[in-house]
């Protein structure tokens, strides 16, 4: 149980405290409400080029990094195609530096021609390293549009394309930043050895003075359901084989999440998973296999994905991850196999609430989605999952009518022709 204390400033901007005097640190999170899916579908890539430029300097302090690091804090941030997330850690008796250092760039970031060109050059090395030259890099660039027809889900956070981040205006990245960070869109969490009260000072120093920003109402094409078949094999400089299997589930909000996220445990989560004893150890189809879900706002994505061994044909290898499929279909998942699953997800949950910077993530993340509290009710709303509605979901999700195929197939090297010499 994660105790916490809540309030809201005039502005909008929640905030969430939770007070931990077993150590002397502190962390700072702030959670915007905007992620890939905001974007115009043609300037995509926005909110993760904001990643970047947001530690680019302010108005009034030009170099983030330096002030934190003199007080022995640290910093990072990631986003997703739901939100972005920043953080702080540092000793508790800091704490007001970290308020300083993401109040002025929430209310004066700096943007120059400079700033923009810096950060645009590294998305676009990141795109191409990791998205472009990496083997399945490009799988989320080519699997998001085969699942996805009209949902902004469709592109993936680092863009459809570098061309959007080559061409990204100066105006363009102000319009972005006015309309997503401003505090009415954000939800502050500070940790760990902190008083409510002083907290609620500083936050009031640092962020009320900050205009709460315009209200906008998220408005964003519904994604129907699928109906069809989809295929598409491509052949790349891979080391192997690869088959992803994608489909169609409910979102993060809905009551069916649990049990579709125990069933990708049951699929696929360690050595005495389904996938691996029987794929990988017994019939020795695959050289590795894994399930597991997106867990997006909207509607999300149940994916498989297994690199089958040499000579066993894409057509087996798909075969044998049908053949997986369908037994959850048939069949309840017997009482100690449920067990087992749900005993591992108690203790993540557990764990999760040792980590002070996780704390502060998470409740940053369920207070966004509804209440911070939520956090304290997600294990027993796992453990009440019983196996006829696992059975039930994989009646709904498992058909070939909902599935996305993306099948890599390895080019053959040549082997340079052997030389001998007289």
């Amino acid at each position: 149980m994660v105790k916490f204390n809540r309030f809201k400033l005039d502005n909008g901007l929640r905030v969430i405290v939770h007070e931990d005097s077993t150590t002397p640190m502190a962390v700072l999170n702030i959670l915007y409400d905007v992620g890939a899916r905001d974007e115009d579908p043609e300037q995509t890539g926005f909110a993760h080029l904001f990643e970047h430029l947001m530690f680019g300097g302010s108005v009034n302090i030009p170099n983030y990094d330096g002030p934190l690091q003199r007080v022995g804090g640290e910093n990072n941030a990631f986003t997703s195609n739901d939100i972005t997330n920043y953080y702080i850690t540092l000793p508790s008796a800091n704490l007001e530096t970290a308020f300083w250092l993401e109040s002025d760039r929430m209310l004066s970031l700096a943007f120059s021609e400079k700033s923009l060109e810096v950060q645009r050059n590294v998305v676009i090395e990141e795109f191409k390293q990791r998205y472009l030259n990496q083997p399945y890099g490009d799988v989320w660039l080519k699997l998001r549009p085969m699942v996805y027809k009209n949902h902004p889900y469709r592109w993936a956070t680092i863009g459809k394309t570098i061309k959007h981040i080559e061409d990204a205006k100066i105006e363009d990245v102000k319009a972005f930043f006015k309309k997503h960070y401003n505090p009415q869109n954000a939800v502050m969490v500070v940790g760990g050895d902190v008083k409510t009260e002083d907290v609620k000072a500083l936050a009031e120093k640092w962020f009320g003075s900050i205009p709460a920003g315009e209200k906008y109402n998220r408005n964003l094409p519904l994604e129907q359901p699928q109906n069809e078949e989809r295929r598409e094999t491509v052949h790349a400089k891979v080391p192997l084989n690869d088959v992803y299997i994608a489909f169609q589930m409910e979102g993060r909000l809905s009551p069916g999440y649990y049990a579709i996220e125990l069933m990708s445990d049951i699929l696929s989560r360690g050595n005495s998973s389904r996938l691996y004893k029987s794929l990988v150890k017994d019939k020795q189809l695959f050289s590795e296999v894994h399930a597991y879900v997106t867990g997006s706002m909207d509607t999300g994505m149940f994916v498989l994905e297994g690199k089958p061994l040499d000579g066993v044909t894409i057509e087996q290898a798909e075969a044998a991850l049908w053949q997986e499929l369908e037994k959850m279909k048939a069949e309840e998942v017997p009482a100690n196999e449920l067990t087992k699953v749900k005993n591992k997800t108690e203790s993540t949950m557990v764990f999760a609430e040792m980590s002070l910077l996780d704390k502060a993530m998470n409740l940053a993340f369920y207070e966004l989605m509804g209440d911070a509290d939520d956090f304290n009710l997600e294990t027993g709303k796992f453990l009440a999952v019983t196996a006829a509605q696992i059975r039930e979901q994989a009646n709904k999700l498992f058909r070939k009518e909902n599935s996305s195929t993306l099948v890599y197939l390895a080019e053959k090297v040549e082997e340079p022709a052997e030389v001998i010499s007289e």
